[in-house]
C-alpha cells in the first residue's frame, strides 16, 4: 500500500483517486473547489476526443474509458447512457477517433445540416456530469478515499509517498512547467423538449454548434477561444449560440433557456501523463486533456495506477 495524494477534484482527479484506491493504495484527494465548481461540471459529457493530443495515445485511453462507461450504463446514479448522434464533417473526413467505436455509419443527407457534405452517425457514451461527479465522489468515499478541501500551492506541502497532479490549469505551476493554457468554452443550457439525438458541427460557417441532450436539459454550444480566461458568460456570445443551435436543431426552437455557463478547457500540446521527481518528491502528472477530460478519464486513471506502481514513465 502506497500513500498517494491526488491534487485536483474534477473528473480527472476523482477518477485517478478512485482507480488508485481500488488498486489498494491509501488515497487522499485534495481540491480547492468542490467537483460541482470545476470545469468538468460544465462539460457536455459526450465521449469524443476533442482538442487533445497525441492521437496515438488518445485512442487507447479513450477506448478504455468507453468500455468503463459501458459497464456503468445499468447504474442510474452514475449518469451514463449511450446515445446515437451525428458528428458533422465540413472538411476532409478525418475519422481516426472511430477506432474505438463499435458501430458507426455514414450520415444520410437528411441527417446533416444544410451545406454539410458528410458526417458520421455513431452511438457513444453521454455522461450527465453533475450526476457523474457526485457518483464519483460517493464511490471515492466508499472505497476509503479521503476527500479534503484545501489548496496545494507546492508539492512539498504533501506528506504522502506520491503526489498525483491532476489540477487542470493549475497543474503547471505545481510542477514547474508552462502547464496547460485556458481555452474558454461558453455554453447555453436549454430545457430538453424531448430531444434524444446529439449533434456536433464544429466547423459550421457561423461558428461552432453542438447540442448534447440530457434528461432535463440540453447543453448547447459553443466557443473555443484559446488564451481567454474570463469565466463570466457573455450576453452577445450567448445570443449567438442560441441562434446557431436553434437553426441547426429545429426541435430546440422554442425550448426554455435555463442559463449560460463558462468553463476553461486545459489545453496543452499533449496530455502530460508521466512519472517524475519534483524537488525530491515522487510525482505523477495527469493533465492537459483539453476538451476530452471525460473521454480520457478512466484510461488515464488506469495509467496513473501503473505509473504509481512502477515508479517510471511509459
Amino acid at each position: 500500500m502506497t500513500g498517494v495524494t491526488v491534487v485536483g477534484g474534477g473528473v480527472i482527479g476523482l477518477t485517478s483517486a478512485l482507480a488508485l484506491a481500488e488498486a489498494g493504495h491509501r488515497v487522499t484527494c485534495v481540491r480547492d473547489v468542490p467537483a460541482a465548481g470545476t470545469v468538468s461540471a460544465v462539460a457536455g459529457g459526450l465521449w469524443f476526443p476533442y482538442h487533445v493530443e497525441p492521437r496515438e495515445r488518445v485512442v487507447g485511453w479513450g477506448t478504455v474509458t468507453l468500455e468503463r462507461f459501458r459497464s456503468l450504463v445499468d447504474l442510474p446514479a452514475a449518469g451514463v447512457t449511450f446515445r446515437e448522434g451525428v458528428m458533422v464533417e465540413r472538411g476532409p473526413a478525418d475519422r481516426w477517433w472511430t477506432e474505438g467505436v463499435d458501430r458507426w455509419r455514414e450520415a444520410a443527407s437528411a441527417e446533416l445540416p444544410p451545406g454539410a457534405p458528410s458526417g458520421v452517425v455513431c452511438t457513444v457514451p453521454l455522461v450527465t456530469m453533475p450526476v457523474h461527479l457526485a457518483w464519483l465522489e460517493e464511490r471515492c468515499r466508499h472505497v476509503g478515499v479521503v476527500l479534503d478541501e484545501g489548496r496545494v500551492e507546492d508539492v512539498e506541502q504533501v506528506e504522502d509517498d506520491v503526489v498525483v497532479v491532476a489540477a487542470g490549469l493549475r497543474s503547471g505551476a505545481l510542477v514547474g512547467d508552462d502547464g496547460p493554457q485556458p481555452s474558454r468554452g461558453q455554453v447555453a443550457l436549454l430545457a430538453n423538449p424531448g430531444l434524444e439525438r446529439w449533434l456536433v458541427d464544429d466547423d459550421h460557417p457561423d461558428g461552432m454548434v453542438y447540442a448534447i441532450p440530457h434528461p432535463d436539459w440540453v447543453v448547447c454550444g459553443g466557443t473555443d477561444v484559446l488564451g481567454a480566461s474570463d469565466t463570466e458568460p457573455d450576453a452577445r456570445v450567448h445570443a449567438g449560440i442560441l441562434a446557431r443551435v436553434r437553426s441547426v436543431v429545429p426541435e430546440l426552437a422554442d425550448a426554455e433557456v435555463l442559463g449560460a455557463r463558462v468553463g476553461l478547457r486545459p489545453v496543452a500540446p499533449s496530455v502530460r501523463l508521466a512519472h517524475s521527481t519534483v524537488r525530491g518528491r515522487r510525482v505523477v502528472t495527469n493533465y492537459g486533456h483539453g476538451g476530452a477530460g471525460v473521454t480520457l478519464s478512466w484510461g488515464c486513471a488506469e495509467e496513473v495506477v501503473r505509473l504509481v506502481a512502477e515508479g517510471h514513465g511509459p
